[in-house]
């Protein structure tokens, strides 16, 4: 008969099998991911499903730390690892060690995710583009000082504008440690404004050998940047996650050269152009002072100027003249005018009327009497008359007293 055992004794016997199986100790395993939970520690823990089944999985904190992208539920996968059980738990589990994207690379679906992940941020919006100089003075070049691309932007820049300075900021532009040198040396011409305008990438390579400048550390080191940044990564057909984020993308290191700096030739040959135009302008200025000095030179004034101020004395006396005639012609006109309205106050004058036998009679306030009705027994009547004033009191029908006021 078999002797009992404790809990932990069976569990420990199970995983010591599911250890030694050759089978379980590394399989591959393509399905879909749920209840995706990332813990402080580091360590990711979720579920592979599928129409029927489901497996709880792990990854620790050190194989999640290699994914270049962020695993999500609902995300189609292939796991690497080895199935044991928990011994606290009795339940089996997967133990992953490598995670990759189902039906696509693994660096494609972390370039498209991070991307559209800043994108969102704005990150990439063409309001936050700084313009670059016209005329930088110092140029920053942060790139690998061992490679061809930083000869070819020196030469370039020498040969198309001597005048800027350039510093070339050494880092690595491939590896592990290339992304923190990167923000590093973006942060450090940015902090001491050592430069004007910058320049990062390096020459061409396969997508892993371009990653650094997919990495969301430097994504944002260039974003904070105050001074403009030209992202030149690779050749023509290469797009990394800087291109989008820099104020000003290049398709190759040689091309950042060209955008970052005016040609001396076009802009001696764009001056010579304007010295021509500002020559033909000044001439016909000065062409239209002679024409005008010669036409000054031929007047009559300059050759003789008596003559002129007597002909100018000639026309203020004719002026005079006809001043005086014209103010005779409104005086007579004025008189006349007089005369015919005077005449006209003369024929309505009330004195005429009174000359010929007629009389004006008045209130003591003034009031001119036309009816009797406006008399009253007692009031003082004025009677204008042509050769003075009668004044009389209003006593009735028989009785009148009167009194001439001379």
């Amino acid at each position: 008969m078999t002797e009992p055992i404790t809990v932990t004794a069976l569990n420990q016997y199970v995983k010591g099998l599911m250890d030694r199986d050759r089978l379980l100790s590394q399989v591959l395993v393509r399905s879909e991911i749920s209840n995706y939970k990332v813990y402080p520690s580091g360590h990711h823990y979720f579920s592979l499903k599928d129409a029927e089944s489901s497996v709880r999985c792990v990854m620790f904190r050190r194989e999640a730390s290699s994914l270049r992208f962020r695993p999500e539920s609902g995300m189609k996968v292939v796991v690497s690892g080895r199935v044991s059980v928990f011994p606290r738990d009795g339940a089996y589990q997967l133990y992953c060690q490598t995670m990759i994207p189902d039906g696509v690379g693994e660096l494609a679906y972390a370039f498209e995710q991070l991307k559209s992940r800043l994108h969102k941020e704005g990150l990439f919006d063409p309001v936050k583009k700084q313009p670059l100089p016209a005329y930088p003075t110092t140029i920053a070049l942060i790139t690998s000082p061992a490679g061809a691309a930083v000869r070819d932007m020196i030469r370039i820049l020498g040969a198309r504008w001597p005048m800027s300075k350039v510093i070339v900021v050494p880092v690595r532009v491939q590896g592990a440690e290339a992304p923190e040198e990167i923000c590093q040396a973006l942060d450090l011409v940015n902090a001491l404004e050592a430069a004007d305008l910058i320049i990062t990438g390096r020459g061409g390579g396969s997508m892993e050998d371009l990653w650094a400048f997919n990495e969301e550390e430097v994504a944002r080191a260039i974003s904070r940047s105050h001074i403009p940044v030209i992202s030149a990564v690779g050749h023509e057909p290469d797009v990394t996650i800087a291109d989008f984020v820099a104020d000003q993308r290049a398709s190759t290191p040689s091309n950042a050269a060209e955008l970052a700096v005016p040609d001396q030739d076009d802009l001696r040959q764009a001056l010579d152009h304007l010295q021509a135009r500002l020559d033909k302008a000044m001439d016909r200025v000065l062409q239209r002072r002679q024409d005008r000095l010669i036409r000054l030179q031929a007047s009559p004034f300059l050759q003789s100027p008596l003559r002129a101020i007597q002909e100018k004395r000639l026309q203020l006396n004719l002026q005079r003249q006809r001043f005086i005639r014209g103010m005779e012609q409104q005086l007579q006109f004025s008189r006349h005018e007089i005369g015919r309205l005077a005449a006209s106050l003369e024929a309505l004058s009330p004195f005429k009327v009174l000359a010929r036998g007629y009389s004006m009679t008045q209130k003591d306030d003034g009031t001119v009497v036309s009816m009797i009705q406006q008399v009253s027994v007692g009031d003082i009547l004025q009677i204008r008359v042509s050769d003075g004033t009668i004044t009389c009191n209003a006593m009735g029908k028989e009785k009148h007293q009167w009194r001439k006021k001379s």
